[in-house]
């Protein structure tokens, strides 16, 4: 089983056959407890606790969080077929911060596996899709593309330069993730 979880990690998350791409600057409408947030960029962790790739990337998300609070609106949204709420959220992170359930985000944003990243600049167009990290274990400071694409936004770059690796998903696939 480790060896079988080691290797399916190792590899991209399979592009969905229905998937359609989002480009960079098309517009996201963000909706109940997101739809506050409208005065800064907003940081939104696409989550789902089944998902052994999610869980382990918390520690990342709230360095994120830490470093950036104040500049950047961050949320989690979470994707998953069990009953969770976002106390067991807020729990999780040790984050108080908004969640929300709304899974027409993923579709909106283009993510289509968790962990994902996305920032959206402060007039609500999209920046930045893709992962934290090149490294499985989130380690390399160089490919640390989730926080590099923040710094990058904040800056007043029209737009963050990767290589594939930071746009290729790894992961699990939406909604279908088991332990």
């Amino acid at each position: 089983m480790f060896w079988y979880n080691e290797y399916r990690y190792h590899l991209p998350t399979p592009i969905p056959g229905n998937y359609n791409p989002v480009s960079t600057g098309t517009s996201i409408t963000l909706k109940g407890p997101l739809a506050a947030l409208h005065t800064k960029p907003v940081f939104l962790h696409f989550f789902n606790p089944g998902c052994a790739c999610s869980r382990f990337n918390i520690p990342q998300f709230k360095a994120l969080v830490d470093q950036f609070a104040g500049q950047v609106d961050f949320a989690i949204v979470v994707i998953s077929d069990k009953r969770v709420t976002a106390g067991d959220i807020h729990n999780k992170f040790g984050l108080n911060i908004p969640v929300s359930f709304d899974t027409s985000l993923a579709a909106a944003c283009g993510v289509y596996s968790t962990p994902q990243a996305v920032l959206i600049d402060s007039r609500h167009r999209l920046y930045y899709r893709g992962n934290y990290n090149q490294e499985r274990y989130c380690t390399d400071e160089k490919s640390s593309f989730a926080k590099i694409a923040i710094t990058q936004l904040l800056q007043g770059y029209a737009s963050p330069s990767f290589s594939p690796l930071a746009l290729r998903a790894y992961g699990c696939q939406l909604i279908s993730c088991k332990k």
